[in-house]
């Protein structure tokens, strides 16, 4: 009988702590690390991590695969990119609780959101559930590549107690604010990680109409984050505007303050919001030197879009002549565009923004028409893109219009071309200022929205851009060492969410893990699929260089290919880790 399920040999250790890599084994029984250094002994499979990395399995704390997790086990794009651990229900949307006749309304908020086709929705799920408690008991049904956990959603708790009440605008009367308390303390006993919300004029049903945090008030928001003070844990999640008259970070601090409980937020560099990025980092500072919790979740690239001709998004959507082919099968379309006259005209016509709600018409100006901002996306593209990158340069070189340069660009490939537009976090040209707040304690890595915007992003793939692109690639500026990036997406976002059981290689933690070939590390080209339930498509992205991924002491990726193991699960509540020695 051999001594352990599966031995790690020879590994390069970075392992989650932030402390100097080392050159060991690890060994893995009952799903557990058993041993890390010089192991003896045998094993039922052993891995020759020589010349490798060995790291935690990566923790992803804002993603959206609040419906996909129901119907799919591998998990991707997520786990394509060493994640073993995703926290979803962010931003105040989701599908518990939910009365009968309120799921098409929760789909349209999830549609209009986060881009996650409503076709897809509605054929995958299979809605077996009505309260936060009864969805969390259908997550665990279904096995996965990877431990879910998950908030309660503002949307749908207040959906749920107001009906037909619910609209921009809406005041709860404290009776509604004390139900939804209840119903948020009953899903985090339950084992809700959190709660969640959205205050953001750019986040909006299907419909156009904002979501509804948007207008919620200070006392209606505190009022449902003691209720997670009573239950005793919870992360408090919030993206927002940070309009200066909601003094966002006044009630914040006050809820962390009382509760004891960490509120997190969305912090993003951004012409669009009244406060800068630095004051909203120094005001957070002076809450917690107050005896406050407040941590920032940056991303680490430009957050924006990718534009295809089939995407969500792409700067000619609004052409009349676009308009009038929008609704055929792809293959009439693409005739159409390859058509020279259809072409011609497109390209003389104006935008369209009559039907345009004038909360975005800046952002939908910059889509169809910023091509400063719009650089086009190589087959070895660089994420932190120079000027000499942008259709404004690069038309100019081509001696061409930038409109005619772009119509052009999304038409090569077979029509499958894309551009990027990094709508936030960008607005310097370069990602310097991430520089200072990837080395806070107060900052966590975040924001890749796994799972959704579907046809506009694909920043699931951020841990590898991570150790590609911050620790091995940067040309501009400086880089990171690989301890601590590997610390920021494994140990640091684990502990915001309670969970102590990972995040780190060392005995009595759980065996997630991934072995990496640095030297072979590399992004791939996105790609629309149309792979979600009634044909729904997504933006994907592979990467090469994972020599295997283990989840729970399982191997379930092999150099980028499923295994068709499934050992991952649900998460219910804070998780602490036993840290004797497992048993040999």
């Amino acid at each position: 009988m051999p001594a352990f399920d599966l031995i790690i040999r020879n590994g390069t250790i970075v392992d989650g702590t932030g402390h100097e890599r080392f050159t060991g084994d690890i060994a893995i029984k009952d799903g557990l690390i058993a041993q890390v250094g010089d192991v003896r002994g045998d094993a039922a499979e052993e891995i020759d991590a020589g010349g490798k990395v060995v790291t935690p399995g990566f923790v992803d704390i804002h993603t959206h695969y609040d419906g996909q997790a129901t119907w799919d086990q591998e998990m991707a794009p997520s786990s394509w990119h060493g994640v073993t651990t995703v926290v979803m229900g962010n931003c105040g949307v989701g599908f518990a609780p939910a009365h009968p006749d309120r799921h098409n309304w929760l789909i349209g908020l999830m549609e209009g959101v986060e881009d996650i086709p409503g076709t897809a929705l509605a054929e995958g799920m299979k809605w077996n559930w009505e309260t936060f408690p009864e969805y969390l008991d259908a997550l665990e049904e279904l096995p996965r590549t990877v431990d879910v956990g998950t908030h309660v959603p503002h949307g749908a708790v207040r959906a749920y107690v107001l009906g037909d009440r619910e609209m921009p605008g809406a005041v709860p009367t404290p009776e509604d604010i004390e139900a939804m308390g209840k119903i948020v303390e009953e899903g985090v006993r339950a084992g809700a990680l959190g709660f969640s919300t959205s205050r953001t004029v750019l986040h909006r049903s299907i419909d156009g109409e904002v979501v509804p945090g948007t207008t919620a008030t200070a006392e209606e928001l505190v009022g449902i984050g003691r209720a997670m003070g009573r239950a005793g844990h919870g992360v408090f999640e919030m993206a927002s505007d940070m309009m200066r008259e909601w003094n966002e970070f006044g009630w914040m601090g006050q809820l962390s303050r009382e509760t004891g409980l960490p509120v997190t937020f969305a912090a993003l560099q951004s012409i669009a919001k009244e406060l800068p990025l630095e004051e909203q980092i120094a005001t957070m500072r002076a809450e917690n030197d107050n005896g406050a919790n407040i941590v920032a979740q940056i991303a680490l690239r430009g957050n924006g879009i990718v534009m295809a001709w089939q995407g969500t998004v792409h700067p000619f959507r609004l052409k009349p002549s676009w308009q009038q082919i929008a609704e055929l099968p792809w293959e009439q379309q693409k005739a159409r565009l390859f058509d020279p006259a259809f072409k011609a005209k497109l390209l003389a016509e104006p935008n369209d923004f009559s039907e345009i709600n004038q909360d975005i018409i800046g952002l939908i100006m910059v889509v169809c028409g910023g091509w400063t901002m719009q650089y086009e996306m190589d087959p070895d593209f660089d994420y932190e893109p120079q000027a000499d990158a942008s259709i404004q340069v690069r038309a100019a070189a081509a001696g061409v219009s930038p409109e005619e340069y772009a119509y052009d660009l999304l038409c090569r490939d077979e029509g499958k071309g894309f551009i990027y537009l990094p709508l936030l976090n960008y607005a310097d040209g370069n990602l310097d200022f991430l520089e200072e707040l990837q080395a806070a304690d107060d900052t966590v890595n975040s924001l890749s929205d796994g799972g959704a915007h579907c046809g506009t992003i694909c920043d699931a793939a951020s841990p590898t851009f991570m150790l590609q692109h911050w620790v091995r690639d940067r040309k501009r500026g400086g880089r990171l060492s690989l301890e601590h990036a590997v610390k920021r997406q494994c140990l640091d976002t684990a502990r915001l969410y309670g969970l102590e059981d990972r995040g780190v290689i060392a005995p009595g933690y759980l065996a997630d893990l991934n072995v990496i070939d640095m030297d072979r590390l590399k992004l791939g080209k996105p790609w629309l699929a149309f792979d979600l339930p009634a044909g729904g498509k997504r933006l994907l992205q592979k990467a090469e260089g994972y020599v295997c991924t283990i989840k729970s002491g399982v191997v379930t990726f092999r150099e980028g290919q499923w295994t068709g193991e499934a050992p991952g699960g649900l998460i219910r509540g804070p998780q602490r880790a036993e840290l004797a020695e497992a048993a040999e």
